[in-house]
């Protein structure tokens, strides 16, 4: 005998409208004043987010387009595999993505699995993911960085013009990649006034996966009173080299610059 269907209990679409709009709102209202905020769910972002959340932090991260995880999702030109380095193996390790050894110093990974692993270690460890959100400036008060202007990534797509909404953080990170989006809007709006040898973004140099990997994490720090970068952003910011398919760096930066929040935060 075939077994019996069970039948979907009565469905109002009504109350799946109003689950959605009060469960989003909760959570939004909750998360416009944070320990740190995070632009850009990449790599970088997202351990970012991991080990800040692990530590107790209240931490959103922002991403404006649809799906978080950056460029990792097609690996090197659309091959879903992800290259990682031998020291960046103990966080791929915590957070339980599978490894297979290339050669000696080398590792692959699956891409979608790494990506919806870093995802769900994050969101799990505590972090906050907004998603179809944009930056488009910052709050500055007594020379230092203090929050986000945000606002909805269809509104830029669309080119209307819909005032944004603020979000405050006593930390900020730019995990936006090659474009390091919230530091240009610093030296936009403010002038030369970064952390740097000039005073204003340095640029992303041609690729050079050995040095980059160094200089990715080295050039993870402080930009601007109260404002990080991470991941490519960092050497975009410095001046270091793009690094190309291979992420070790990206995750490494994510954990350094968790570090250096938390050490600030005490």
């Amino acid at each position: 005998m075939p077994e019996e269907i069970k039948r979907v209990e009565k469905l109002d679409e009504v109350v799946i409208s109003k689950a959605i709009i009060e469960g989003f709102m909760k959570d939004f209202l909750n998360y416009l004043e944070v320990d740190v905020a995070i632009a850009g769910a990449g790599p970088a972002g997202m351990i970012a987010g991991y080990f800040l959340a692990k530590e107790g932090k209240k931490v959103v991260i922002f991403e404006r387009k649809l799906s978080a995880g950056g460029g990792m999702w097609g690996g090197g030109m659309m091959y879903n595999k992800c290259v990682f380095q031998e020291t960046s193996k103990p966080i791929l390790d915590e957070i339980g993505i599978r490894i297979s050894k290339y050669q000696e110093g080398y590792y692959t990974t699956d891409s979608l699995e790494t990506v919806s692993c870093l995802c769900s270690s994050a969101i799990k460890a505590g972090a906050k993911i907004f998603n179809l959100i944009s930056v488009e400036d910052v709050m500055i008060r007594e020379n230092r960085v203090s929050g986000l202007v945000l606002n909805w990534s269809a509104v830029s797509l669309a080119n209307l013009h819909v005032d944004p909404i603020s979000a405050r953080a006593k930390y900020v990170v730019d995990a936006t990649g090659h474009d390091a989006e919230i530091v240009r809007i610093i030296t936009r709006k403010i002038g030369k006034k970064l952390l740097t040898s000039t005073g204003e973004l340095l640029g992303e140099k041609p690729m050079w996966a050995e040095v980059a990997e160094n200089t990715i994490v080295e050039n993870t720090k402080e930009v601007y009173p109260g404002l990080y970068a991470a991941g490519m952003a960092a050497n975009a910011v410095y001046g270091g080299p793009r690094m190309g398919p291979i992420f070790g760096g990206m995750l490494l930066s994510g954990q350094r610059v968790a570090r250096l929040i938390l050490d600030a935060l005490g």
